[in-house]
């Protein structure tokens, strides 16, 4: 019996893109299996023809892991109609995509891969892995303010609370936070809520990958201890 896949695996695993978004490409009509539209649950065999915007998918060798530092202004999608979006910013000979969000008016470290399964695991919510931020705003840091972000805030046009978490005072208008979630621009409705705006936002940390000294539009890959021990924590 030949050994099938089903398309949005496929698709993550040949480094197009996460399965989430396979699946909304898939719903979209733009895949196609010899010929015809895929529809959400095919399976592809070997042998097969998977086709995405007019080019053709193969299966990728080599794992590739990035660690970049993003500029504000580069929005992280792989999507060629956005004139800044990272693939082409980066300009990596393989074809990769980001893991994840980071605003465009945020900075910092985002990680890009062609590992769908990876991406999906390090994504999943309910992992609770750790994404570190510094955060700069436009009022002076009360304890009050700390305490109600640690705490979690209702978030009324999301419908949704987030999690506790933790967060630590760094500057007189500077705070560091650690979420292990990720709503959309999460922290900077978390600061509204208490009636602040955010003036810089920049991730600093994922999981175990620290963005350090990396300049900015730099990347580095992900490799050795660093990124065993993020296999382990995958795991865990």
């Amino acid at each position: 019996m030949l050994e099938s896949v089903r398309i949005n695996k496929y698709l993550s695993e040949a480094g197009v893109c996460s399965r989430r978004e396979a699946d909304r490409q898939i719903e979209k009509g733009n895949i196609t299996i010899n010929g015809r539209a895929a529809l959400m649950g095919d399976k592809v065999y070997p042998g097969d023809i998977v086709i995405y915007g007019n080019r053709k998918v193969s299966m990728e060798e080599q794992a590739v892991l990035l660690a970049v530092n993003k500029p504000v202004g580069i929005v992280c999608t792989s999507e060629k109609r956005e004139k800044d979006n990272i693939v082409d910013f980066i300009g990596y000979p393989k074809r990769i995509y980001p893991i994840g969000r980071l605003d465009k008016s945020s900075h910092g470290l985002i990680l890009m891969t062609n590992q769908g399964g990876l991406a999906d695991q390090i994504m999943r919510s309910r992992n609770f892995h750790e994404k570190e931020y510094i955060v700069k705003v436009n009022h002076d840091v009360t304890g009050e303010f700390l305490r109600g972000l640690s705490h979690g805030v209702y978030l009324e046009e999301l419908e949704a609370s987030t999690r506790p978490c933790q967060v630590e005072k760094v500057g007189r208008r500077a705070f560091r936070i650690i979420l292990t979630q990720g709503m959309n621009r999460q922290i900077r409705r978390m600061c509204e809520y208490f009636g602040y705006r955010v003036v810089d936002l920049k991730r600093v940390r994922v999981m175990n990958i620290r963005l350090g000294d990396l300049k900015e539009g730099a990347y580095r890959e992900v490799a050795g201890q660093e990124l065993k021990e993020l296999q382990e924590q995958l795991k865990g």
